[in-house]
């Protein structure tokens, strides 16, 4: 039992799992507690700046990170050490380009910024993005190598001690937003030294660098950043355009509250396609079509069913779940939009049992190497959500429709995602399900039978 249970800690979809879990549980915690220190227009500051922050990331390692882990899937050591050197240098580049513009905008429109919702964000995103540049390219690196323990170990320094931090402060002191900002400064720069000190991160891999294997990952890259923007953008469009409009920062903090509890459906989602990407990159890779095709039906199926046991405890449980969160005080109607954060979230928890099957058409479509048609999935998905939010807000003055709006789009995707997909693997729809419920038979067989093998040991012995 003891092996057994060894094994299963070890076991890669079990580590990526802990290290989504860790982020979520401890994202969430941070997350509520924030929401009862602060004023809702400080917490509102705080999630545009979080928002805001996460767009210009997923741009940022966007152009190299799905590019690194496809390619590194199999590669000697010199090309390795090429591709690794190219991704920390293309990050560096990127970094220092996006840091000058927004600081430029900062001093430009000062006057105005200083006054808006978004200072938090153009006064201090500049350092932020120098601070984190090294822990986040340790962890392209550390999934392409599939060392999901060292990911974990990352997640876990970076999560658990701004939670501490956010605990202490509700519990004993009284730090300001922007002196909450200066706490994750510290934070990711203790991050991205162990990243560094431990030789995760590649910067000393840039020396290996050349134009052949800049290329290899800009070319892969302008289609995946452009995806990761896009994905971002789905998820990050509907607090920005609410932002802009009558509706304002109380709003954002509002919506903010389901939208966070959404964040509960995709830890395994990201757990798995995390696993799943090289697997099937690596299938690809060597020309194994029916293999790249297994792994879409098993993935796919595997979690769809997952899915719904989490949609159907989100949308049970919903107000227990927003009390837990941000209190009881969020139960009630919003007096401005009149939406009901309970409905959001068992809208959302609706619009989770179609994340599956949109997420792994992307994955799909990246590992076979056509970044181009996922991109183009995900521009449909944005127009269609970017259309469906400004009815929203500025015809109907819903939230409620905001959240409708979520599940459109995504159907939108499974159906160019599915429609692309099938053009190069040929794909039988119901094979996702049949896939699905032998991948928990096998699942169920390997635990009953080894089980049932140690019993009958046991008893010869």
């Amino acid at each position: 039992m003891k092996k057994k249970i060894l094994h299963i800690i070890r076991e890669e979809n079990f580590l990526s799992l802990a290290g989504n879990l860790v982020i979520a549980i401890f994202g969430l915690a941070t997350f509520a507690v924030i929401a009862r220190s602060f004023s809702l227009e400080e917490f509102g500051e705080w999630v545009l700046f979080l928002s805001a922050g996460s767009f210009i990331e997923m741009l940022r390692f966007g152009i190299t990170s799905t590019g690194v882990v496809r390619f590194l899937s199999g590669v000697d050591k010199d090309s390795r050490d090429q591709l690794v050197g190219s991704n920390a240098l293309i990050g560096f580049v990127s970094t220092t380009g996006i840091a000058i513009l927004v600081f430029i905008i900062n001093i430009i429109f000062n006057d105005t910024l200083q006054h808006s919702s978004y200072k938090l964000f153009f006064q201090w995103y500049p350092i932020l993005a120098f601070i984190n540049l090294p822990w986040n390219n340790a962890l392209v690196v550390l999934q392409a190598d599939r060392k999901y323990s060292n990911i974990l170990l990352l997640k876990s320094i970076n999560s658990v001690t701004l939670f501490m931090v956010v605990l202490i402060n509700a519990g004993f002191l009284s730090m300001s937003i922007t002196q909450l900002v200066w706490c994750l400064l510290i934070i990711n720069g203790l991050t991205s030294v162990i990243s560094v000190i431990a030789g995760w991160d590649g910067l000393k891999k840039i020396r290996f660098a050349n134009r052949q294997s800049n290329k290899t990952l800009l070319h892969f890259g302008k289609y995946t950043a452009f995806t990761l923007v896009g994905t971002n953008l789905l998820r990050s469009a509907d607090i920005i355009i609410i932002s802009m409009s009558p509706m304002g920062s109380a709003a954002v903090a509002l919506y903010s509250i389901p939208l966070k509890l959404t964040e509960l459906q995709q830890i395994p989602l990201r757990s798995f396609t995390a696993t799943a990407f090289p697997k099937m990159s690596k299938a690809s890779l060597q020309g194994k079509t029916n293999e790249v095709k297994n792994y879409f039906y098993s993935y796919t199926g595997a979690i769809t069913y997952l899915f719904v046991l989490v949609s159907l405890l989100t949308f049970l449980f919903a107000d227990l779940f927003i009390e837990i969160l941000a209190g009881k005080q969020y139960f009630a109607a919003d007096p401005i939009t009149g939406a009901s954060v309970i409905t959001i979230v068992r809208i959302f928890s609706l619009y989770g049992l179609l994340l599956p099957l949109d997420r792994m058409t992307g994955i799909g479509l990246d590992s076979i190497n056509k970044p181009q048609v996922n991109a183009l999935k995900v521009l449909y998905m944005v127009i269609a959500n970017i259309i469906g939010d400004i009815i929203a807000i500025f015809i109907f003055n819903s939230l409620v429709l905001v959240a409708v709006s979520s599940i459109l789009f995504t159907i939108v995707g499974i159906y160019v995602g599915m429609r692309f997909l099938d053009k190069e693997l040929h794909l039988e729809f119901k094979q996702i399900f049949t896939s699905g419920i032998t991948f928990y038979k096998e699942q169920f067989h390997k635990f009953f039978y080894s089980r049932q093998s140690k019993m009958i040991s046991t008893t010869n012995d």
